[in-house]
């Protein structure tokens, strides 16, 4: 095992690719595509792979510290967010004809963004919480079922979420629950394709850090940022 005064070699790296898959998605997200004739968000191909570095991090590293990214995570969404806004405070030159899509990619409502935090920290707090839970019940077997449960669990929430917030009352409610479900299966076959790839992360991880953490004993608090 690691030493306690160690400090992990590539949590740095999770973070910040799990940052990035999040601002992106913040930028991308109200860019809708068909699929089998019903509207979702673009992000549906690639927000998965958050749950993918979330599962990762609670299975090598522990709800704790994946607790601590989701965090640091919200609040770099935050501020791109805020920097995204202050940045249509500038005016455009006069020649640039492109400013009203700026203005109109740049500026979503305050309850699309308030949505997508809320989704964002209850799904990858679901997630993790479950997947730590599942790991301890099962005494570390069937990584492939703490995985497909945790991302069940998680991208679920979120997407509920997201979608019952943000888009209630902008589309009829017939229209809105088949966008969530086809929005869920979709995110829930992505993370499930990539199965093989998490397994050889998890076993190269654990190798190279030492570690394999268990949360016995751990604080499930998701408001505790440390």
């Amino acid at each position: 095992m690691q030493p306690a005064d160690a400090a992990p070699r590539y949590l740095g790296v999770l973070l910040a690719l799990n940052v990035t898959f999040l601002l992106v998605s913040d930028f991308t997200g109200s860019r809708i595509i068909a699929i089998f004739g019903v509207g979702v968000s673009v992000t549906v191909f690639y927000f998965p792979f958050s749950y993918l570095i979330g599962d990762v991090l609670t299975e090598v590293y522990g709800y704790a510290q994946s607790r601590r990214v989701i965090w640091i995570s919200m609040f770099c969404s935050i501020a791109g967010s805020g920097i995204a806004k202050a940045q249509l405070l500038v005016p455009a030159a006069s020649f640039f004809a492109y400013d009203p899509a700026f203005r109109h990619i740049f500026s979503p409502g305050v309850k699309v963004s308030l949505a997508g935090l809320l989704a964002f920290f209850a799904g990858d707090i679901s997630n993790s919480y479950v997947l730590a839970k599942m790991k301890i019940w099962d005494r570390g077997k069937r990584l492939w079922a703490r995985f497909a449960c945790s991302t069940l669990v998680g991208e679920g929430v979120n997407t509920a979420l997201f979608y019952g917030i943000a888009l209630r009352g902008v589309l009829p409610g017939d229209l809105l629950i088949r966008a969530i479900a086809v929005g869920w299966a979709i995110k829930v076959l992505v993370e499930i394709a990539m199965l093989p790839v998490s397994y050889r992360v998890v076993r190269l991880l654990k190798q190279a850090e030492n570690l394999d953490h268990y949360d016995y004993g751990t604080n499930f608090n998701p408001f505790i940022i440390r």
